[in-house]
């Protein structure tokens, strides 16, 4: 399905405890996937990406907003929002990999960062992606996102966040001025 005017057809609203099985199974098929869409990370990671009680913390905290993207009624993406000071944390970042590659991620991390901007007055966007997502990494920078050579370990050893199948996975922080 390519969608030429993306922002025109997606509806955008906070995840509700109600579409906590629908999110979690769109994460994992986006990250888990196996070989579907550009986005999964199967080949780096098994087990889970996400979990119910994952999905429900982040629906639950302060200063953080899961957005639920829907065409039609029907969950296509989704994203965290964190609130950190001036800076806006992005994560959880799924498209239904059989949508990917029609402008519903652009347009989802538009919206992202137009929310951190307008209503929570964010001057900057930041993420960690996975060092060995060189692919990811260069969408992100083609939309004004910059490596910053910060390193943060993977967290080897706790499965919540998958089983590594490789032992030098790790995360850069990428930042975004939002102005």
């Amino acid at each position: 399905m390519a969608i030429t005017e993306p922002d025109s057809a997606l509806t955008f609203r906070d995840a509700e405890p109600a579409d906590i099985p629908a999110v979690v199974a769109l994460v994992e098929s986006a990250y888990r996937g196996g070989s579907t869409g550009w986005t999964t990370e199967s080949h780096l990671l098994g087990g889970q990406r996400t979990d119910p009680d994952g999905v429900a913390e982040v629906i639950a905290a302060a200063d953080s907003r899961l957005l639920a993207v829907e065409w039609d009624g029907e969950l296509l993406a989704c994203c965290q929002l964190e609130r950190r000071g001036a800076t806006a944390y992005f994560g959880m970042f799924s498209v239904r990999p059989d949508r990917q590659g029609g402008g519903i991620g652009r347009a989802v991390l538009d919206e992202a960062e137009r929310i951190a901007r307008t209503q929570w007055g964010a001057t900057a966007m930041e993420m960690t992606v996975i060092v060995q997502r060189e692919d990811l990494i260069a969408w992100y920078e083609r939309r004004g996102y910059r490596r910053t050579g910060e390193m943060l370990p993977f967290p080897y050893g706790d499965e919540r966040f998958g089983v590594p199948r490789r032992p030098d996975l790790r995360f850069e922080r990428l930042v975004k001025p939002l102005g």
